[in-house]
């Protein structure tokens, strides 16, 4: 039953993030919830320069990407400091946190990656040896999987920082998930739309996941009505294979869960860093509940660690 105290939802304090909280936000009150933000600073918008995976912690360690985005939104959660927390579920680590619970998947926005370039639409129309800009392993594995010509640099920062840096002309062309760009208006800046079949997407691109305390019922109750099952069902789905093949947020990995007719069928890619080898693996099978999404995705990671996806994924660095 919706109360007069708020609910507290934590924050990153980026443009993106902000928008993705707010639309949360705005649901629960459509509903009659009361909700507050709460900004939480977290690792990886504390450090916005040089790769994602030589980010260091507090003690000097380096973090290797893995929740860099989230930890400290979890540790408020678990401190009581805030009561859910939105993450952008691509950067969720798959490891489930004790006291923790995913609550909700609303509805996902569109998965694929687009091009963003004053001079091209698609991939192959890229001029040989242009410089594209891309935060992601899973991109620049792909991308040079099929033009091994590109050079390819190191691309972060929130997007706007991004979109500046093309404008200046430090890369010819940059690689952005289709999902923020339409969150924040920003469509008019998409060159071309590269369809996932393409360029497979990062496990839950384009999926919101709403965290709570597994055992605080109110909130657990309030999230309920934000789920959205083909959505929760494509990215279990995607995160099980994920989890499987012990590939980080970082892993030159794309998967893609998508409902045809009563069937969930589950594309997944791995690559070398340098995108020279590549193993394709890809399952469809009736999906009525969250334990067959999760053993789709099993499937389809055995199947490729049958084939040496491991010895690709452990060969990084």
């Amino acid at each position: 039953m919706p109360t007069d105290r708020p609910l507290r939802l934590g924050t990153r304090g980026s443009q993106l993030a902000r928008w993705q909280s707010q639309w949360v936000a705005e649901r629960l009150r459509s509903c009659g919830h009361s909700v507050e933000l709460v900004e939480v600073r977290t690792l990886g918008d504390a450090r916005q320069s040089g790769p994602i995976s030589e980010i260091v912690d507090s003690s000097g360690a380096i973090a290797g990407g893995q929740g860099v985005f989230t930890k400290e939104l979890q540790r408020a959660l678990l401190a009581g400091q805030v009561d859910l927390a939105v993450h952008s579920l691509k950067d969720l680590p798959t490891a489930p946190v004790e006291g923790l619970t995913l609550a909700a998947a609303p509805e996902r926005a569109p998965v694929a990656d687009v091009l963003v370039s004053p001079t091209a639409t698609r991939i192959s129309d890229l001029s040989n040896g242009a410089r594209v800009g891309t935060g992601s392993f899973r991109r620049k594995a792909q991308l040079l999987n099929r033009r091994p010509d590109l050079r390819v640099s190191d691309l972060r920062g929130n997007l706007d920082t991004r979109l500046a840096k093309l404008d200046r002309g430090e890369h010819d062309a940059i690689l952005l998930a289709e999902a923020g760009l339409a969150r924040l208006g920003w469509s008019d800046r998409l060159a071309g739309r590269i369809p996932p079949h393409e360029l497979l997407p990062a496990p839950g691109q384009g999926a919101l996941g709403v965290e709570c305390r597994a055992d605080d019922s109110r909130t657990l109750a309030a999230l309920a009505l934000l789920e959205h099952w083909p959505t929760r069902a494509a990215v279990t789905a995607e995160r099980s294979a994920l989890a499987r093949l012990e590939g980080g947020c970082l892993a030159a990995l794309g998967a893609w869960g998508r409902f045809e007719g009563d069937s969930l069928r589950l594309s997944v890619v791995v690559l070398s860093d340098d995108g020279v080898k590549r193993l394709d693996a890809e399952l469809a099978d009736l999906c009525p509940d969250a334990r067959a999404a999760r053993d789709i995705g099993h499937r389809v990671a055995d199947e490729l660690l049958s084939r040496g996806a491991g010895d690709l994924l452990r060969s990084r660095g």
